[in-house]
Order: structure tokens, then C-alpha cells, then sequence
């Protein structure tokens, strides 16, 4: 039987995957036998990120309980240099083709003129 260090030590590239990917852990903590992950992913593609990161370590992940959620509402993302809606539509939803929803959410008329320093509404997906 694993211990509670073991697993944490195991699942270490989730909790990495996690935060390099916009989440957040709210808990990680030892049910029983198996190491309960708690967390909250700011996007689609970061989830699915976390995902293949879990499948990495344990295919079967047996030792595992999670709870891994995309933040539920609308949220706010300033644009970056390189940015595009359809790179940050792929960033939040997993889907570049899905940048029509920021537009209108935005009211841009133009989706190739965003500019850096912009703030935008992401609508929940």
C-alpha cells in the first residue's frame, strides 16, 4: 500500500500539468488508499492537458480520485504579443474555430485587429 508522499510524489506531473496549464489545485489529500486531486483548470485544453497527464503516469490511474473542473463563467484575458482570437479560442476551448464567440462577446468587428494590452470577456465554453 502506497502512502500519501509515494502517490504525491507519482502524481507530481499532474500537479505540474496543473499549474503550467492555468489551473489551480483546491485540494490534494489521501482517501483511503488513493490520493484525491482537487482542481480547477481555467480552460478546455488545459483539462485536456491535465488528462494526458494523468494517462502518462497510470493509464489505469487505480490509486487516483479527481475532481479536475473548467471555471465555470465568463472570464478575463488580456491579449499578448503573437496573440490571436483563434490562438486564444484555442487556448480557452480547446478549438481555434470557436474565436467567433470572443468577437461577438468583444463586439469585434475585425477579428485580425486585436492589440496587445487588450482585455477581453472570455465566455464560458
Amino acid at each position: 500500500m502506497a502512502n500519501f508522499d509515494q502517490l504525491k510524489q507519482k502524481y507530481q506531473p499532474v500537479v505540474d500539468a496543473i499549474n503550467s496549464n492555468g489551473g489551480q489545485v483546491m485540494n490534494i489529500n489521501l482517501d483511503g488508499e488513493q490520493l484525491y486531486l482537487k482542481a480547477e483548470m481555467d480552460s478546455e485544453a488545459g483539462k485536456n492537458k491535465v488528462w494526458d497527464a494523468i494517462k502518462a503516469v497510470d493509464p489505469t490511474f487505480a490509486d487516483l480520485k479527481h475532481d479536475i473542473e473548467v471555471k465555470a463563467g465568463g472570464q478575463m484575458y488580456i491579449v499578448q504579443a503573437g496573440d490571436s482570437l483563434s490562438k486564444i479560442a484555442k487556448h480557452f476551448y480547446g478549438d481555434a474555430q470557436k474565436y467567433e464567440r470572443i468577437a461577438k462577446a468583444n463586439a469585434i468587428d475585425n477579428p485580425d485587429l486585436i492589440k496587445v494590452g487588450q482585455q477581453l470577456e472570455i465566455p464560458a465554453a
